[in-house]
């Protein structure tokens, strides 16, 4: 079994505004856990601020590392200066389910390629400052049939290495179903094989 450590997500909307060479920046940061969430919230903020110039959005799903999916968008911004940017912040930041979103007020003064770059990210960073993170940490379903008498030295394996028991079904021997994270399932196996003397059979649900 591989080895997958956690990830952090979005608990929460966050709003933020900043400003830059007279240029307004209305930042909205959402929980979203796929594009069809995602998409929807985008066309509300066009619909809510239709005079804006800009509505550029990035959004990434899942582990920020190995994201399940992401996109972004530049609205008419010069290529590169607004999704990419914004999505550079979430991925390093590892804001994962997140969906940003920055609403632009032109205020006269162009910033160049260079000052949006910074002015996008910009703006999403200080909103990810005010973002409250989850903790994910992966996990799978094991089964493990035992004979009754080694049932209380599984159940205290479990427990020792934070697992959840799901169900329980006895029959000629026992068979408990459990969640336990993916970083602990490999040690937690080891040692029911070592203390039921190899007499237990492990397997995935998955």
């Amino acid at each position: 079994m591989s080895q997958i450590s956690g990830y952090t997500i979005l608990s929460s909307p966050v709003e933020f505004a900043t400003e830059e060479k007279n240029s307004e920046f209305l930042t909205f940061l959402h929980p979203v856990s796929s594009r069809e969430e995602a998409m929807p919230l985008i066309e509300h903020y066009r619909k809510k601020y239709p005079d804006a110039n800009h509505v550029c959005w990035a959004y990434v799903i899942g582990n920020t590392r190995q994201p399940q999916t992401q996109a972004f968008s530049d609205d008419g911004e010069p290529s590169g200066t607004a999704g990419k940017p914004m999505l550079h912040v979430l991925t390093e930041r590892e804001v994962g389910n997140c969906l940003a979103i920055v609403v632009r007020y032109f205020g006269g003064v162009k910033l160049g390629a260079g000052g949006l770059v910074r002015a996008y990210s910009g703006a999403v960073s200080e909103a990810v400052n005010h973002a409250h993170l989850t903790q994910v940490m992966p996990s799978i379903h094991l089964c493990i049939r035992v004979d009754f008498s080694r049932e209380a030295k599984v159940r205290h394996l479990i427990n020792q290495h934070h697992g959840k028991i799901l169900t329980v079904n006895y029959a000629a021997q026992v068979t408990i179903g459990i969640s336990i994270t993916t970083s602990n399932a490999e040690s937690f196996s080891k040692d029911v094989i070592n203390e039921t003397a190899g007499n237990a059979l492990i397997y995935s649900e998955d």
